[in-house]
């Protein structure tokens, strides 16, 4: 029998900070969004060379794991985001009541399973961005309503506490086309008496059922409140076409 075997090759250093780097995204230790120490700060880290470190990001950029900002850092990008994106977002951009309901719909599956492993896994880091961002919600609602970024943040800062990367990564790909029917929602909410401190318990109830380890009922909670999005979603298609 002929055994063929290749020569072993010794990585590169740049490799090996690549390497690095892709397995702390993959466990979701890099989040989307999160920006990555410095060119100096990582060669300090690692104990390499800064052009080892410059040439690492921008082979991690030109897999799509990584994106540069003039000025501004480099972060994590979604891994889905290309892909899903582009399509949709002009759709979106039209805010079509059905499309905005369907997107209701693709978010009472994807969220209320985030709920779920929230409950099982969230860290008190995790809690406790929760109710801060809960904090910022309940004075605005104060107020007459909050803004519907802080909305998808709390959602947001939902599937981060599932620890679930993938499932990270997925939301925050389409986090914008999220966000449109947070805000649409909420818009048509704050013109109905009552709805404010409806949609503030809501979130309050998903929130202490997550920080109480009970998974089945922040799956429940998530459900209902989502339920009552894709509601005001179909009541505005049928509006459209009457």
């Amino acid at each position: 029998m002929t055994i063929v075997l290749e020569p072993i090759r010794p990585k590169k250093i740049s490799e090996e900070i690549v390497n690095q780097i892709k397995q702390l995204i993959s466990r979701g230790d890099l989040k989307p969004g999160d920006r990555i120490p410095s060119e100096r700060e990582l060669a300090t880290m690692l104990g390499v060379s800064r052009p080892s470190v410059r040439e690492a990001i921008m082979v991690l950029e030109a897999m799509g794991f990584l994106d540069s900002r003039q000025g501004g850092g480099t972060f994590v990008k979604a891994l889905t985001e290309g892909s899903i994106m582009d399509p949709l977002a002009k759709l979106v951009e039209q805010r079509d009541p059905e499309l905005l309901r369907a997107l209701a719909e693709v978010r009472m599956g994807l969220e209320s399973w985030s709920a779920y492993l929230a409950a099982k896994r969230a860290n008190s880091e995790d809690i406790a961005e929760l109710r801060r961002l809960y904090t910022i919600m309940e004075k605005q609602a104060a107020r007459g309503g909050w803004n519907a970024e802080v909305d998808a943040e709390f959602h947001f800062a939902i599937t981060s506490a599932s620890h679930n990367s993938l499932q990270m990564h997925v939301l925050d790909s389409i986090h914008s086309i999220f966000s449109a029917t947070i805000q649409v929602a909420l818009m048509e909410f704050y013109q109905q008496q009552g709805h404010i401190t409806l949609l503030l318990t809501h979130h309050r109830e998903i929130m202490e059922a997550i920080a109480n380890r009970q998974p089945e009922l922040a799956r429940q909670k998530m459900m209902e409140h989502l339920t009552m999005v894709e509601e005001k979603m179909a009541q505005l298609l049928s509006e459209k076409g009457s």
